[in-house]
């Protein structure tokens, strides 16, 4: 079983509570590293998903959620989303999204890589 210092397993569960939890470890541990890097607080708003929430939160049909690769990290503020992106890269995290309310970060190498997005 995977141990992280700053996160418990549990914050990356579907949150529709049909109790699907399928992060990798890869993730999880850049995540965690990040983490301790960026020197704040992460607040996941989003981990893994299952198809039926993947569809009613919007996602994409091919979203890294549906496979355990991509977290959601709450980021209000300028500062926060630049703290969050920082440790992001040099953790090694090459897909990247910026949102107004939360930072997504995503290992899909089946996806195109060294990307930023903001929407």
């Amino acid at each position: 079983m995977i141990q992280l210092k700053f996160f418990k397993l549990s914050e990356f569960t579907c949150k529709c509570g049909c109790g699907l939890n399928n992060m990798q470890d890869a993730q999880l541990l850049k995540l965690d590293k990040a983490r301790e890097l960026a020197n704040i607080p992460f607040s996941v708003n989003c981990g893994t998903r299952c198809p039926k929430h993947n569809k009613d939160e919007g996602g994409e049909d091919n979203s890294s959620h549906l496979r355990g690769l991509a977290t959601d990290i709450s980021a209000k503020t300028s500062q926060e989303k630049f703290l969050i992106i920082s440790a992001l890269l040099k953790v090694g995290f090459k897909r990247i999204g910026v949102y107004s309310t939360f930072i997504h970060c995503d290992s899909d190498t089946t996806l195109p890589q060294n990307v930023i997005w903001h929407k």
